[in-house]
């Protein structure tokens, strides 16, 4: 028997092997249909697209005809038509009435028509029994057009209700729809099992090669013993895939319960590539050219440590200064005292050649970093920072003991690219000097915001506030690293970088950082294509001592427009500005790089 039922298989194909068709005529009529019903019976069409591609062959036709009886009755259903009819003909046959056997070798014209008949409504709506505060959805109820995705979405909604407190098995019970056509309703009954209150039983891992089996189930956190719900489920997802060591999580629940209404855990991963390395490049006009790049292990001991190294070299060919260099390192350890706490040690070497000085720098941290939810991370560490300034005084040195701290929260869409969102960022770091080194405080802030003006995030406002205040050392016992300057691509487009700062030491002849520092930015950024967008901006900065008036310090302004290339890892910006207010530029400076502005 097996053996007829694979020879009728292999004939079968066989007929339906045809040639490519030159091209099939489509006709589609759905009499008295809106223009929204048109469209979604047009969608659902899989002869429709098979039809107008040049590739099809009649088997290709002549299956999606037969496919398309189910998918226009429950595009039908979908609207709230309920006594449709559906009429599918190939060359004058219908498609239904075909046999497979006498599937056609050439096909010239495909009909559709599709009634729809009247629009249902719902007379009975009812999903029972509903954890509490559990909301349907408004349009689910009697009166409204009986939809039957929004049957699925209430029956959804209720399980879902279920679930959030604790009943991971709830599923439908009993579910009874019933048409009226004459009255042109519809009837909908679903009864909802709860199942029993569970809580999280044991979590089984495979897939890990390089990564030590503990350390998974440490990275993971899979709350054993505690109530079940789906938000913790997904934070097991979410610790598992920030690690950056896998190219797969894949975590479900185990089909049945076991004693005591325990949940067990199934966990799949695949484990991406150790090592990752990129790198960056940035033109500016007046600043010359910056060139960065890192190198990255995801799991260095196999336990999924980070490594990743940093080196930039910035200033060549700029106008002013002269080149400057960077490396830095950064281990952190995921699952340190906590799933969703990480320890990390960090240091970097430097050599800064600006106008008015040169820097050697070195600095080493080593503090922990913690996930509060998906938005929220904060951190925390200790440190030491040296630094050895040249300018017009001569040789000084300055080494402190840092505590930085710093609180991020970001819900963009899209962080290279944001559409909507916000980002704010505050930075507070104590510091105690030594030798002569100033002690005191560092306060900054970055905040952005991202605003779609359509549906479809061709238009956005974007706006960025930046703010910095350094309190308790003299301008002349503080790291330079630690004023704050104005111009440039972070801070003011259309002037030079760093170019407006303070003139206090030395009787007001000597050019320093302030310590005070307000930014704002905003822009206007529209898409022109799906890959080409225009930009306006207008960006402004204040340096001031002591304070943030006029008295204290001074302004300046610069404005320009953009072009942006959208490509997979973030938009090409190419940036033209030119100052607007102050006296510390002139000229247009042009900015090329990779990634939206901020």
């Amino acid at each position: 028997m097996r053996g007829c039922r694979l020879a009728v298989a292999v004939l079968a194909g066989a007929a339906f092997c045809g040639p490519v068709l030159a091209g099939t005529g489509f006709t589609l009529d759905v009499p008295g249909a809106g223009k929204d019903l048109r469209k979604a019976i047009e969608a659902a069409s899989l002869t429709r697209s098979a039809s107008a591609a040049e590739d099809s062959t009649a088997q290709d036709v002549f299956a999606a005809a037969r496919a398309d009886y189910a998918r226009l009755v429950g595009a039908l259903y979908d609207a709230g038509y309920y006594g449709g009819t559906i009429s599918i003909r190939i060359d004058g046959r219908e498609a239904a009435g075909i046999a497979p056997m006498d599937a056609p070798a050439q096909i010239a014209q495909v009909e559709i028509r599709v009634t729809p008949g009247p629009v249902f409504t719902f007379s009975k709506a009812v999903v029972a029994p509903l954890a509490k505060d559990t909301e349907l959805p408004a349009d689910f109820a009697a009166g409204k057009t009986a939809r039957s995705g929004v049957i699925a979405d209430a029956a959804q909604t209720g399980i879902s209700g279920w679930r959030e407190i604790g009943h991971a098995k709830a599923e439908i019970g009993r579910q009874q729809i019933t048409a009226d056509h004459r009255a042109e309703t519809l009837a909908a009954d679903i009864a909802l099992f709860t199942g029993p209150l569970t809580s999280f039983g044991t979590l089984h891992a495979q897939g890990n090669a390089r990564l030590r089996t503990k350390r998974l189930y440490e990275i993971a956190g899979f709350p054993s013993g505690k109530r079940f719900s789906p938000e913790a489920l997904e934070e097991v997802r979410d610790r598992l895939r920030r690690t950056g060591i896998f190219s797969s999580v894949t975590l479900s629940e185990a089909e049945h319960l076991r004693a005591g209404n325990l949940l067990d855990g199934e966990l799949t991963v695949i484990e991406a590539k150790t090592r990752r390395i990129g790198a960056g490049a940035e033109i500016a006009s007046n600043d010359g050219v910056t060139l960065s790049g890192y190198w990255l292990h995801r799991n260095l001991f196999g336990g999924g440590e980070r490594l990743r190294f940093d080196a930039e070299v910035a200033g060549i060919g700029g106008a002013t200064g002269g080149t400057d260099y960077s490396l830095a390192g950064r281990l952190d350890r995921p699952a340190t005292f906590s799933p969703d706490t990480s320890a990390f040690l960090a240091t970097e070497l430097s050599r800064s050649d600006e106008e008015d000085y040169t820097e050697q720098a070195f600095d080493i941290s080593f503090g922990l970093s913690h996930i509060f939810n998906p938005r929220l991370t904060g951190e925390a560490g200790i440190g030491y920072g040296w630094s050895r300034i040249t300018d017009a005084t001569g040789n000084s040195l300055y080494r402190t003991i840092d505590l930085p701290l710093s609180l991020t929260w970001d819900n963009r869409d899209d962080p290279a690219d944001a559409t909507r969102g916000y980002y704010g960022k505050a930075e507070l770091t104590p510091f105690l000097g030594l030798s002569g080194t100033g002690s005191g405080a560092r306060l900054t802030g970055d905040f952005r915001a991202y605003h779609a003006l359509d549906a479809g995030g061709r238009f956005v406002l974007a706006g960025r506030a930046q703010f910095g205040g350094l309190f308790g050392p003299d301008l002349d016992e503080a790291p330079r690293d630690d004023l704050f300057y104005s111009g440039g691509g972070g801070t003011v487009r259309g002037q030079p970088y760093q170019s407006l700062g303070v003139a206090v030491l030395q009787g007001g002849t000597l050019k320093t950082g302030g310590n005070r520092f307000l930014g704002v930015s905003g822009e206007i950024r529209a898409a022109i294509t799906a890959s080409i967008g225009v930009v306006a901006f207008y960006d402004a900065g204040f340096v001031g001592l002591d304070g943030f008036s006029d008295t204290d310090g001074d302004w300046q302004s610069g404005a320009g427009l953009g072009l942006r290339y959208k490509t997979p890892i973030g938009p090409i910006r190419l940036d033209i500005a030119g100052p607007v207010s102050g006296s510390t530029g002139s000229g247009a400076q042009i900015y090329l790089g990779i990634g939206q502005a901020f």
